[in-house]
Protein backbone atom coordinates (compact mmCIF):
# COMPACT_ATOMS: atom_id res chain seq x y z
CA UNK A 1 0.00 0.00 0.00
CA UNK A 2 2.40 2.41 1.06
CA UNK A 3 4.59 1.16 -2.17
CA UNK A 4 1.67 2.15 -4.34
CA UNK A 5 1.41 5.90 -2.61
CA UNK A 6 5.38 6.13 -3.07
CA UNK A 7 5.15 5.20 -7.31
CA UNK A 8 1.90 7.14 -7.41
CA UNK A 9 3.84 10.53 -6.21
CA UNK A 10 6.72 9.60 -8.13
CA UNK A 11 4.38 9.63 -10.99
CA UNK A 12 3.23 13.02 -10.35
CA UNK A 13 6.42 14.64 -9.70
CA UNK A 14 7.47 13.06 -12.87
CA UNK A 15 4.72 14.61 -15.03
CA UNK A 16 5.18 17.84 -13.63
CA UNK A 17 8.97 17.77 -14.52
CA UNK A 18 7.52 16.61 -17.72
CA UNK A 19 4.79 19.43 -18.21
CA UNK A 20 7.57 22.52 -17.18
CA UNK A 21 9.50 21.30 -20.05
CA UNK A 22 6.78 21.50 -22.34
CA UNK A 23 6.08 25.09 -20.80
CA UNK A 24 9.87 25.92 -21.52
CA UNK A 25 9.45 24.79 -25.09
CA UNK A 26 6.07 26.75 -25.61
CA UNK A 27 8.02 30.06 -24.21
CA UNK A 28 11.14 29.41 -26.23
CA UNK A 29 8.91 28.59 -29.08
CA UNK A 30 6.74 31.99 -28.95
CA UNK A 31 9.45 33.62 -28.37
CA UNK A 32 11.25 32.68 -31.67
CA UNK A 33 7.92 33.02 -33.35
CA UNK A 34 8.00 37.11 -32.19
CA UNK A 35 11.71 37.61 -32.51
CA UNK A 36 10.95 37.46 -36.74
CA UNK A 37 8.97 40.31 -37.43
CA UNK A 38 10.31 39.64 -41.19
CA UNK A 39 7.46 36.98 -41.42
CA UNK A 40 4.62 39.19 -40.75
CA UNK A 41 7.00 41.60 -43.85
CA UNK A 42 6.35 38.38 -45.92
CA UNK A 43 2.71 38.11 -44.83
CA UNK A 44 1.62 41.45 -46.72
CA UNK A 45 3.84 40.54 -49.52
CA UNK A 46 3.16 36.93 -49.95
CA UNK A 47 0.44 34.76 -48.73
CA UNK A 48 2.04 31.51 -49.34
CA UNK A 49 4.05 32.26 -46.51
CA UNK A 50 0.91 32.62 -44.12
CA UNK A 51 0.34 28.56 -44.00
CA UNK A 52 3.99 28.11 -42.22
CA UNK A 53 2.94 30.72 -39.79
CA UNK A 54 -0.27 29.18 -39.45
CA UNK A 55 1.51 26.03 -38.96
CA UNK A 56 3.74 27.35 -36.10
CA UNK A 57 1.13 28.72 -34.60
CA UNK A 58 -1.36 25.54 -34.22
CA UNK A 59 2.11 23.92 -32.87
CA UNK A 60 2.48 26.26 -30.07
CA UNK A 61 -1.44 25.91 -29.26
CA UNK A 62 -1.27 22.09 -29.45
CA UNK A 63 1.70 22.17 -27.33
CA UNK A 64 -0.53 24.73 -24.73
CA UNK A 65 -3.29 22.28 -24.87
CA UNK A 66 -0.86 19.11 -24.00
CA UNK A 67 0.69 21.71 -21.20
CA UNK A 68 -2.77 21.56 -19.71
CA UNK A 69 -3.80 18.06 -20.39
CA UNK A 70 -0.24 17.22 -18.60
CA UNK A 71 -1.49 19.39 -15.55
CA UNK A 72 -4.76 18.22 -15.50
CA UNK A 73 -5.56 15.13 -17.25
CA UNK A 74 -9.29 14.71 -17.75
CA UNK A 75 -11.46 13.66 -20.56
CA UNK A 76 -12.58 17.54 -21.69
CA UNK A 77 -8.52 18.16 -22.22
CA UNK A 78 -7.71 15.19 -23.96
CA UNK A 79 -10.94 15.86 -26.42
CA UNK A 80 -9.70 18.95 -27.11
CA UNK A 81 -6.07 17.93 -28.13
CA UNK A 82 -7.44 15.51 -30.44
CA UNK A 83 -9.91 17.99 -31.99
CA UNK A 84 -7.20 20.49 -32.25
CA UNK A 85 -4.95 18.22 -33.67
CA UNK A 86 -7.14 16.99 -36.19
CA UNK A 87 -8.19 20.79 -37.02
CA UNK A 88 -4.67 21.22 -37.72
CA UNK A 89 -4.31 18.45 -40.28
CA UNK A 90 -6.71 19.88 -41.89
CA UNK A 91 -5.97 23.06 -42.17
CA UNK A 92 -1.84 22.92 -42.50
CA UNK A 93 -1.53 20.16 -44.45
CA UNK A 94 -2.99 19.43 -48.34
CA UNK A 95 -5.40 17.18 -48.13
CA UNK A 96 -7.64 15.54 -50.38
CA UNK A 97 -11.89 16.13 -50.24
CA UNK A 98 -11.99 12.37 -48.78
CA UNK A 99 -9.32 13.68 -46.03
CA UNK A 100 -11.29 16.29 -45.45
CA UNK A 101 -14.81 14.46 -45.07
CA UNK A 102 -13.06 12.22 -42.32
CA UNK A 103 -11.21 15.07 -40.72
CA UNK A 104 -14.79 16.98 -40.18
CA UNK A 105 -16.50 13.60 -39.05
CA UNK A 106 -13.82 13.15 -36.66
CA UNK A 107 -14.08 16.21 -35.07
CA UNK A 108 -18.02 16.11 -35.28
CA UNK A 109 -17.08 12.25 -33.62
CA UNK A 110 -15.01 14.12 -31.06
CA UNK A 111 -17.39 16.75 -30.30
CA UNK A 112 -20.52 14.82 -29.72
CA UNK A 113 -18.31 12.28 -27.37
CA UNK A 114 -16.94 14.95 -25.60
CA UNK A 115 -20.45 16.02 -24.80
CA UNK A 116 -21.94 12.41 -24.07
CA UNK A 117 -19.05 12.29 -21.32
CA UNK A 118 -20.31 15.95 -19.84
CA UNK A 119 -23.70 15.00 -19.75
CA UNK A 120 -22.84 11.32 -18.08
CA UNK A 121 -20.68 13.10 -15.46
CA UNK A 122 -23.23 15.24 -14.56
CA UNK A 123 -25.56 12.66 -14.39
CA UNK A 124 -23.60 10.89 -11.89
CA UNK A 125 -22.66 14.46 -9.83
CA UNK A 126 -26.41 14.84 -9.13
CA UNK A 127 -26.93 11.27 -8.05
CA UNK A 128 -23.97 11.34 -5.69
CA UNK A 129 -25.55 15.12 -4.34
CA UNK A 130 -29.09 13.35 -4.31
CA UNK A 131 -28.08 11.39 -1.87
CA UNK A 132 -28.75 11.54 1.91
CA UNK A 133 -25.97 11.30 4.15
CA UNK A 134 -27.07 8.98 6.99
CA UNK A 135 -25.22 8.37 10.75
CA UNK A 136 -25.21 5.17 12.15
Amino acid sequence: MKFEKYVHKICGILELFVALLVLVGILLSIGSLIKDFLVFRDLFMDLSTFRYYLEDIFTIVIGIEFLQMLCRPNSDNIMEVLIFLVARHMIISETTPYEDFVSVISVILLCVLRRYLHVTREKTQGQEDDVPDRDL
